[in-house]
């Protein structure tokens, strides 16, 4: 039996297919019920849930220096369209964010181009240990980049960690193997206070993904583990504090070049991605919100708007999606697009970036939701 049928939507088609035999053509309604059943439910809308926006504590918005690759404007864009209302973004910029005169540039920058709310790391230098607690309480705190960085911010000399150790909020180390996963199990166990994070291409992307990204796009840091490592953080997923993008865009050019730099963009592909965890059971919505809302406050693919204008998860299928942002009461993000009001309204209505993260590790902040399907 064939079925003929036009090109109108789903519904059309099935309340005017005609199942046509060899004998002679007759509608058959039970078979046009039936698939209505089996064809019609995967195409109905995803269920919508609420939940406050979410925190990102780990973005590159590259700004000063590099807006060629993204900026303050462009970067909170996409943190809007992935249901991100608040970003922490990180100092390696151009000039690093070391000092007052770096920090207050940043600032500035920043209150000028954000379109959500924001706050700003200051980065451990060789020799800004005795100026940092002049700067502290106006930042997200302080990052340690303690391996492999792009940047010119390297801390590889241990004498100098404790030098700038009674600052320390935040440091870096960039392994990814199985055994990490479990040595950060053991010191937890052993009442060691220390966090982890993860960022979402090591928990769905692997070596196995190189060949069809090719080398060059596929350059990250740390670098896409083996399959088991991938396993390994679902594995061990309850000792994972933070989901976090590591959102770092770079141009296509750059990434096609014959030196491409590490990174990718992350913060629209983000949620997507974690909803089609749950929508495959390996994550619960709850899951998402502890790592990516209560723990963060606790201290120790439409065109995209990131100018990086592309993503590792090209041609991946998902299960969610972000609607609608409401950030302060007003629409920041609805339909894929982020609303053009949002820059007068922050300048307008946002708290100094220091006193917002303190308020959110303290207690619930002003109502801010996102709306998805998943």
């Amino acid at each position: 039996m064939n079925v003929a049928y036009g090109d109108g939507d789903l519904e059309k088609y099935l309340t005017n297919a005609v199942a046509v035999s060899k004998e002679h053509p007759v509608v058959i309604s039970k078979f046009i019920q039936e698939a209505k059943v089996r064809m019609l439910l995967p195409f109905l809308p995803l269920p919508l849930c609420h939940a406050r926006g979410l925190i990102d504590v780990h973005v590159h918005l590259r700004e000063p220096g590099a807006t060629h690759k993204e900026d303050f404007s462009s970067g909170t864009a996409a943190a809007l369209a992935g249901g991100v209302t608040l970003v922490c973004a990180m100092p390696n910029t151009n000039p690093a964010i070391v000092d007052a005169a770096t920090l207050a540039t940043a600032q500035k920058l920043a209150k000028a181009g954000c379109r959500c709310d924001y706050a700003l790391y200051v980065g451990a230098a060789s020799d800004n240990a005795a100026i940092l607690p002049a700067v502290s309480s106006q930042t997200a705190g302080l990052k340690m980049y303690l391996n492999d960085t792009y940047s010119t911010l390297k801390m590889d000399n241990v004498s100098l960690w404790m030098e700038v150790g009674q600052a320390l909020i935040l440091g870096e180390t960039l392994f990814f193997v199985v055994e990490t996963i479990l040595l950060i199990r053991a010191a937890k166990q052993r009442g060691v206070q220390v966090t982890c994070e993860v960022a979402p291409h090591h928990l769905f992307l692997c070596e196995d993904n190189v060949s069809a990204m090719g080398e060059g796009r596929a350059q990250v840091r740390p670098m896409l583990g083996a399959r088991e490592d991938m396993e390994a953080l679902w594995e061990n997923l309850d000792i994972i504090d933070c989901f976090a993008t590591d959102h770092a865009p770079h141009s296509v050019e750059e990434k096609s070049g014959e030196r491409p730099p590490p990174g990718y963009p992350g913060l629209e592909t983000m949620l997507p991605l974690l909803l089609t965890a749950v929508s495959d059971g390996r994550l619960t919505l709850d899951d998402i919100v502890l790592r990516l809302y209560d723990n963060p406050r606790t201290p120790a693919w439409a065109e995209p708007f990131t100018k990086s204008k592309w993503t590792p998860f090209q041609g991946v299928k998902v299960k969610g999606k972000v609607l609608r942002v409401v950030l302060r009461g007003e629409v920041a993000y609805i339909d894929g697009q982020v609303s053009t009001l949002r820059k007068e309204l922050l300048s307008r209505n946002r708290s100094n970036t220091a006193a917002l993260w303190r308020l959110l590790r303290s207690g619930p902040p002003e109502p801010t939701g996102t709306e998805r399907s998943g």
